[in-house]
């Protein structure tokens, strides 16, 4: 019985490490990808992220109102984050 309670620990503790390991892996992944948007402009975001679902409209399209309303838009069904859409629209509203 004793033995049993011993291995079982053993487990925890190796299960336990794994887990947390696999935690800092992921926190380290993540913030590379987020320091990677952030080396990014407004530009390369428009024509990565955009250009993904059709084909994407000049900037003098819209005012530059409309292309914050259009980000808005495009943020929630493309799932980029708001610091991606605020440098996508301002690239789109200096143009």
């Amino acid at each position: 019985m004793k033995n049993m309670k011993s291995t079982n620990i053993k487990k925890l503790s190796v299960l336990s490490i794994l887990g947390l390991g696999f935690i800092i892996a992921l926190t380290i992944t993540g913030c590379k990808a987020s320091q990677a948007v952030s080396n990014k402009s407004g530009a390369q975001l428009w024509a990565e992220n955009c250009q993904r679902c059709h084909n994407t409209p000049s900037p003098s399209t819209f005012s530059p109102d409309q292309w914050e309303t259009v980000g808005l838009h495009m943020q929630s069904r493309s799932l980029i984050t708001e610091e991606e859409r605020n440098k996508i629209v301002g690239f789109l509203k200096q143009q």
